[in-house]
């Protein structure tokens, strides 16, 4: 499940890696309203290339908006999320899909930060603040993950076409986190390498999804479905 925005540069290599796993059945990439040739780029690759569904957004949504209609649409057995960038691995499909094919997990996120994989080393208050949002987020859903912000979630397609998906932009990452947790799932946690963007290289995410973080952690927690409940 690839969300993708403005990713020209990227996209046609990342679909290559995606496609070589012997683990893909079907690869759905949502644009959510791109401007810079990605859109011609899809196009190109879905008439090549019948594993690979493109849907397309008329206007830039937001990641979350982006996996919402891609997750609808899934027919596969799991659904692995993956960024349009290169910052994550397809190689790393086995180690994510390992608990959910032995039965053990409904969901797998892949941690950066517990691994002795590859890690490529950027920027120091990113991995502070990514660690604060996953110490915070653990506190008010009492999981023990550590890190709870990584694109690489993997689920039984079941699980996530069950959950609604409300934040439109990287607000997902912690509600969907939460409502995991509230849903009694099986999760599990296994080490992934990273290979992150510098700003000029296109990262996107930015301090005020940091700041819209935070709420999320709240809003979705059991405590803020209480206080949302008395309204």
């Amino acid at each position: 499940m690839i969300p993708c925005y403005d990713e020209v540069t990227t996209v046609d290599e990342l679909l290559d890696r995606v496609l070589a796993s012997p683990w893909v059945a079907e690869v759905i990439v949502v644009d959510d309203g791109s401007t810079d040739g990605t859109r011609e780029v899809l196009a190109g690759r879905s008439d090549r290339e019948p594993r690979v569904r493109v849907v397309l957004h008329p206007e830039n949504r937001g990641k979350g908006a982006a996996l919402r209609t891609g997750f609808a649409t899934a027919t596969a057995d799991f659904v692995v999320v993956q960024d349009a960038d290169l910052e994550y691995d397809p190689a790393d499909y086995p180690l994510l899909l390992e608990p959910l094919l032995s039965g053990v997990a409904d969901v797998v996120y892949g941690s950066r930060f517990a691994s002795g994989r590859p890690h490529r080393v950027l920027y120091f208050w990113h991995s502070v603040g990514n660690k604060t949002l996953t110490l915070l987020s653990n506190m008010f859903t009492d999981l023990n993950l550590t890190d709870m912000e990584t694109c690489y979630k993997a689920f039984r397609r079941e699980v996530i076409q069950g959950i609604e998906i409300e934040e439109d932009r990287f607000g997902f990452e912690p509600e969907v986190t939460a409502k995991i947790a509230r849903g009694d799932l099986r999760v599990y946690e296994v080490g992934i390498s990273y290979a992150g963007r510098s700003y000029a290289e296109g990262k996107k995410i930015g301090w005020r999804d940091g700041v819209r973080a935070l709420y999320c952690i709240v809003r979705y927690s059991e405590v803020g479905e209480r206080l949302r409940a008395l309204r």
